[in-house]
């Protein structure tokens, strides 16, 4: 089994930043692909990004240029450095890692972003 914590959700004004990291915990052997999705209010759960552990991210075009994800290998941890946040980035954010055949999430971060 997997654990995923995250933290770092707030609420912040457009035009601010904020951090989400998800620290990976358990039996982490294998652990593959990280990926961030976010799933607004009446919406479906979407990828935001995602980073593989030889070092390929991938976006979501909504996100490209302001949203960086990244990764501490020794503390199974990844982020996401979400710049230039606008109301239409208020979701609940969800870290998934896959790891030996099995999808795991953690249990959501709320960001919400005023106008």
């Amino acid at each position: 089994q997997v654990q995923l914590v995250e933290s770092g959700g707030g609420l912040v004004q457009a035009g601010g930043s904020l951090r989400l990291s998800c620290v990976a915990s358990g039996n982490v052997f294998g652990l593959g692909i990280m990926a961030w999705f976010r799933q607004a209010p009446g919406t479906q759960r979407e990828l935001v990004a995602s980073w593989s552990w030889g070092g390929t991210t991938d976006y979501a075009d909504s996100v490209k240029g302001r949203f960086t994800i990244s990764a501490d290998n020794a503390k199974n941890t990844v982020y996401l450095q979400m710049d230039r946040l606008g109301p239409e980035d208020t979701a609940v954010y969800y870290c998934n890692a896959y790891c030996r055949g099995n999808d795991y999430w953690g249990q959501g971060t709320q960001v919400t972003v005023s106008s």
